[in-house]
């Protein structure tokens, strides 16, 4: 069995190997899952070159946050058969052929393009609950994103849409404009110092309670200019590499308030019931092709080193998610 693993942190080019390990076989309670598909994610990439905060398992290890895949052999007591197609755990090392799993740690995935499913359990589920978390909003309501072009910010829009929450979808650059509005954004503006003058303009000076912001530092203050008194900026990204910025006066005169939101965190604020429904929910919304990313290329194990380099690229560069495909 094809393993990409890690002894030491650095270069990807430099550190990644494809490793032959033992096939797996399940004791009472696991499944073996054969792994369809499994995203690159930056946070792949921190843990791989060993950046602080980020350097949470231990050596040797195998990158993969989340994944798709089939039942291939079943241990006794376990709720699935051979061939039932899984979502994995978080977390869990998807990058290789197959994965010794608890039964109880999966989900059901329904049929459907598995480089598609394979993104479903972090970026859909991230940008469903800033949408239903925050703000209480209803139809009709505004809420304003930076780094609308992300897959969550894609996600968020068209989940938004889908609800009648209007949004306003700030990107880095024009060439972005049409991304956002084929995913049902309202309003796409370029960033800028003048932002909120821009965003009233836009939205004839609507009340926006709620601002998303992936990015940080200075960022987070433009974001918050754009809110109605006592609104929440909701940061769930550092893309600056900077910290958090929110100017005094916008606390204790405007009763702005920043959160920060983590989606394994913010799972336990609901019962377990909630969070499977969500996840039904969303599956169903990727297979029919409701909820879509963009893919900038797909590769195999082999590959595991070209994967990387193309997942730190910025910009046009790499129009879209980068996905490793084992089956």
């Amino acid at each position: 069995m094809k393993v990409v693993r890690y002894a030491d942190y650095g270069d990807p080019a430099d550190v990644l190997e494809l490793h032959d390990e033992e096939t797996p076989k399940p004791a009472a309670g696991e499944v073996v899952v054969s792994v369809e598909a499994a995203p690159v994610h930056i946070a792949d990439l921190k843990c791989i070159t060993g950046e602080p905060n980020f350097r949470t398992f231990p050596l040797p290890a195998v990158p993969g946050f989340e994944g798709i895949g089939r039942v291939a052999r079943c241990g006794p007591n376990v709720p699935f058969a051979e061939g039932d197609r899984v979502f994995l755990p978080m977390a869990c090392g998807a990058w290789r052929e197959e994965l010794v799993v608890p039964s109880d740690q999966l989900r059901a995935a329904p049929d459907g393009d598995a480089v598609q499913l394979s993104l479903l359990p972090i970026n859909p589920p991230t940008s469903y609950l800033m949408l239903n978390d925050y703000g209480d909003l209803k139809e009709g309501d505004w809420l304003i994103q930076n780094a609308a072009n992300s897959s969550c910010g894609v996600y968020l829009a068209k989940l938004a849409s889908l609800r009648g929450v209007r949004t306003v979808n700030v990107v880095r650059r024009e060439s972005l404009v049409p991304l956002l509005k084929d995913a049902g954004g309202d309003v796409v503006l370029v960033d800028g110092p003048d932002l909120a003058e821009r965003v009233r303009e836009a939205t004839s000076g609507a009340q926006i309670r709620v601002g998303i912001d992936a990015i940080a530092g200075d960022a987070t203050t433009r974001i918050a200019e754009c809110l109605t008194d006592g609104g929440t900026v909701v940061c769930y990204g550092m893309l600056s590499g900077a910290p958090c910025k929110l100017p005094p006066d916008m606390v204790f005169l405007r009763d702005i308030t920043l959160r920060g939101f983590y989606t394994i965190r913010q799972f336990q604020e609901h019962t377990p019931e909630a969070v499977s429904a969500m996840y039904e929910e969303l599956a169903g919304m990727v297979a029919d092709g409701t909820l879509h990313a963009q893919i900038a290329g797909t590769f195999s194990l082999d590959q595991a080193a070209e994967a990387c380099a193309l997942a730190a690229k910025v910009g046009d560069e790499r129009p879209g998610k980068v996905i490793m495909v084992m089956a």
